[in-house]
């Protein structure tokens, strides 16, 4: 793990700095500050002090001294890093070797192992994927069905209770949510069934189990199937191979269920791809659901994926036309009920993917999104600023000397307080 302290300190453990430089009047406050010793705070004042680094220093604070070990290990401290407000995300990266965890660190602009949680090294849970996350956790989904949710940043793990899912549906969509204000308890919602008659099941930490089984109907002001008659018609995908694939997205296995939540005036709504490209939109408070209307016609050649931006549900589509491809963010308006879009990678950035049949996987986190693109002949990754529309490139993955691909990331708050 490569961190660091910061760079720029007036203090030292223990010790007070005095430079013996003789001081003009106007300088006396800042040698007031540099004479000031750490160890003057109380433990309180001084955890709260400690909270305010960034997370990655805190994997150091056990070498500095052992008052700053006490701290790294203290419930109090922890409790005064929950009232942190939000941390720049870091990104795990999802590649086909799946027993490391590689993170991007948004912050530091680099990129950094983290060890294996060590529930998920034994040989059962070796081929565990990521599905989701929220907060500072994720979710993993073993080969039987069933789930473990873990901190990255802290390493500890809990297996949920064995799911009984719902027979011959499929799974549809996997969203987590924790709560903000103290990362103690968090949510898991999945989706199943075949539309129109869809299902959902709620797992909760608070109570440590699954909840029943609650059907969606469709929304009854829903028109989508008025004036989009095109479901019965063969809609045309990429996949990674870059092979042209009919009716069923062919996407990384890790978002296969391509699904992000969002809460609304109190309500959570779950939103995901359909088969058909459409995005559904569950209402799990109205337990309601609708379709949102094609964003390109059919037989148009696209890959598309849901991410979920400060509070919102937005599109990410990459597609080709007139002889150049396209990346665009685009957000639904729900009162005229149509698409418009919110950003733009600039085109001769973005012209460099035509004819490459690449497909994305992309994931929000506040303003921004990363963007997986993988194709046979190329394998990058950029992170678009929605606030200021800047598409930057991140640099490649090297670790041990060989260049690691990625097939998707998930985002998450690097937050040692996160509770499993």
């Amino acid at each position: 793990m490569q961190d660091c302290l910061p760079m720029e300190c007036n203090y030292q453990c223990g010790q007070s700095v005095v430079s013996l430089k003789r001081k003009s009047p106007e300088d006396e406050n800042r040698v007031l500050f540099n004479t000031f010793s750490l160890d003057d705070l109380n433990e309180d004042l001084f955890e709260r002090i400690l909270s305010w680094l960034p997370t990655s220093t805190f994997f150091r604070l056990s070498s500095v001294c052992k008052r700053w070990k006490s701290v790294a290990d203290s419930a109090s401290f922890k409790l005064a890093c929950s009232h942190i407000p939000s941390r720049d995300p870091w990104f795990l990266m999802v590649a086909p070797n799946l027993n490391q965890s590689v993170i991007f660190d948004s912050a530091e602009s680099a990129w950094k192992r983290l060890n294996h949680p060590p529930l998920l090294q034994e040989e059962s849970n070796q081929h565990c994927m990521p599905v989701a996350a929220s907060g500072g956790l994720i979710c993993h989904r073993k080969l039987s069905g069933n789930f473990i949710v873990s901190n990255p940043v802290t390493g500890s793990c809990t297996e949920l209770p064995p799911l009984h899912a719902p027979q011959h549906q499929p799974l549809n969509a996997i969203v987590m949510s924790t709560a903000c204000k103290d990362q103690l308890s968090f949510k898991i919602v999945l989706v199943f069934g075949e539309l129109p008659n869809l299902l959902f099941k709620v797992y909760d930490s608070r109570s440590d189990c699954w909840d029943d089984d609650i059907a969606l109907r469709r929304k009854t002001e829903d028109s989508s199937m008025e004036h989009d008659s095109t479901d019965d018609n063969v809609v045309y995908f990429l996949s990674k191979a870059g092979i042209v694939v009919a009716s069923n997205m062919q996407r990384s296995p890790s978002k296969q269920y391509s699904s992000v939540i969002t809460n609304k005036d109190g309500q959570d709504i779950v939103y995901f791809l359909s088969s058909s490209g459409k995005v559904v939109a569950c209402n799990l408070t109205c337990k309601c659901f609708s379709e949102y209307p094609r964003l390109l016609p059919v037989f148009s050649e696209y890959s598309i994926d849901v991410v979920e931006c400060n509070g919102e549900m937005l599109v990410v589509l990459l597609s080709e036309f007139l002889e150049t491809a396209t990346l665009r963010v685009w957000k639904y308006d729900e009162a005229n009920r149509g698409w418009h879009q919110i950003a733009a990678m600039p085109a001769a950035d973005s012209h460099e993917w035509y004819g490459k049949k690449a497909d994305i996987n992309c994931v929000g986190a506040g303003n921004q999104i990363l963007i997986c693109l993988n194709s046979p002949d190329l394998c990058t990754y950029i992170l678009c600023d929605l606030e200021t529309n800047k598409w930057v490139q991140l640099p490649k993955c090297c670790i041990n000397g060989e260049l690691i691909d990625f097939m998707s990331a998930f985002s998450f708050e690097p937050r040692i307080e996160a509770s499993v």
